[in-house]
């Protein structure tokens, strides 16, 4: 895979995971916002999701998502660029925010928006993951130890 292309997936990513209020707050907050105009959308829709018997085997449909997205054309001074994204709920908002944010990054500001946006919302994303996880591991039962326990309580009771 290309690092383009990495890079491509990451952001879209990081903005489609960001919550619409903080692409509100970090939009509200940019200086020499580019003229927006949406080319599609923002809208909400219906997606159909497949998933393979095994993760390996036939394809088969799983279901329906719904799905929001928006496509905007971002004028500046410096010219024109395009972006584009998906967001999986019903939040045409949030799929017009992170469109915009994604158009910036194929513009001159892509570095201020790679610091600025990507970068902090992707560490606020680990960190609330990292802890999700933390809270879900003080959880886990040890079955092994469980049956262990279950066995030598049943040889006290002969």
């Amino acid at each position: 895979m290309t690092p383009d292309l990495e890079e491509r997936r990451r952001t879209a990513r990081v903005l489609a995971n960001a919550s619409q209020d903080e692409l509100a707050r970090l939009w509200d907050s940019w200086p020499d916002r580019p003229a927006v105009e949406y080319l599609r959308g923002p809208e909400a829709g219906l997606v159909m999701v497949q998933s393979r018997a095994g993760g390996t085997g036939d394809r088969f449909n799983l279901g329906e998502a719904t799905v929001a997205r928006a496509t905007v054309l971002a004028r500046s001074v410096s010219g024109e660029s395009t972006g584009t994204a998906y967001v999986l709920g019903s939040y045409p908002e949030h799929a017009g925010l992170a469109a915009i944010f994604d158009a910036l990054l194929s513009s001159d500001q892509r570095d201020r928006v790679l610091a600025e946006v990507i970068a902090p919302l992707e560490s606020a994303q680990c960190e609330r993951d990292h802890r999700r996880q933390a809270e879900a591991r003080a959880t886990v039962v040890d079955f092994f130890t469980v049956a262990r326990e279950s066995d030598a309580d049943d040889e006290d009771d002969e």
